[in-house]
């Protein structure tokens, strides 16, 4: 069997979070999507605005899926373990990467990332605001790939620590429901020097927000609507 998993609004047309399909029905991820169009057609709405993924890793529909494989299907994005109150769990570097469900705190990471020798220590926060283009927001609920989110925000502190001479970074996100006002992602930098950390910062939210599957959905007083991303193209089989 092959697991394929559905997120946003593709998971509310559909009505589940996963279907199985058997291995001998479909043999690439384009397969697997006709397949799922044929069963709802309401999903082929979707079809320009979706993006593949098979093992947690972006794939074409021409990559080919075989018996045991997850497929997850997902809009454009937009944007470890459960972090306490008290510490948040870093690998091997030092380093942060984690998606949590309750309220991020941001000094805490800062503290956790800061060493002695830094110079500098940068903190993103991107705050939930109470609208969007002149309509007033209510909440927000988050909605996330995890293994595979975790998965890209540690690529993304990978790049970071490649391309700038920083010392520590740290990527949290959060899930679920979020109140006007509260964070729902953090990154900090620390380096030597503070341009350096301002722009491993800067790199770091403007990659999340194109690759890290993480949506969100947006209640307003008159309604609700899932925010997206733009349609890029898909990596070669």
């Amino acid at each position: 069997m092959i697991k394929v998993l559905l997120f946003a609004r593709l998971r509310e047309i559909v009505g589940y979070e996963s279907v199985e399909l058997s291995h001998g029905d479909v043999h690439t991820v384009h397969d697997v999507w006709s397949v799922l169009k044929k069963r709802y057609p309401l999903a082929g709405d979707l079809q320009k605005s979706l993006l593949f993924a098979v093992n947690q890793e972006f794939a074409s529909p021409e990559t080919t899926v075989k018996e045991g494989d997850e497929v997850a299907i997902f809009p454009p994005v937009s944007g470890g373990e459960n972090g306490s109150a008290n510490t948040y769990g870093q690998d091997s570097c030092g380093d942060v990467y984690q998606i949590v469900r309750e309220p991020i705190q941001i000094e805490t990471l800062a503290n956790q990332l800061g060493q002695p020798e830094d110079g500098a220590i940068v903190i993103f926060a991107g705050i939930v605001r109470n609208n969007t283009q002149a309509r007033k927001t209510l909440f927000l609920e988050y909605q996330g790939y995890e293994p595979m989110a975790l998965r890209e925000m540690r690529a993304i502190g990978s790049a970071v620590k490649r391309r700038f001479a920083i010392n520590k970074v740290g990527l949290v996100h959060r899930l679920g429901r979020l109140e006007i006002g509260e964070a729902s992602v953090a990154i900090v930098t620390t380096s030597a020097h503070r341009h350096i950390a301002f722009e491993a910062c800067h790199y770091a939210i403007d990659t999340l927000k194109k690759t890290v599957p993480i949506w969100k959905k947006e209640f307003f007083e008159d309604g609700e609507v899932w925010v997206e991303g733009e349609v890029r193209e898909l990596p070669s089989a």
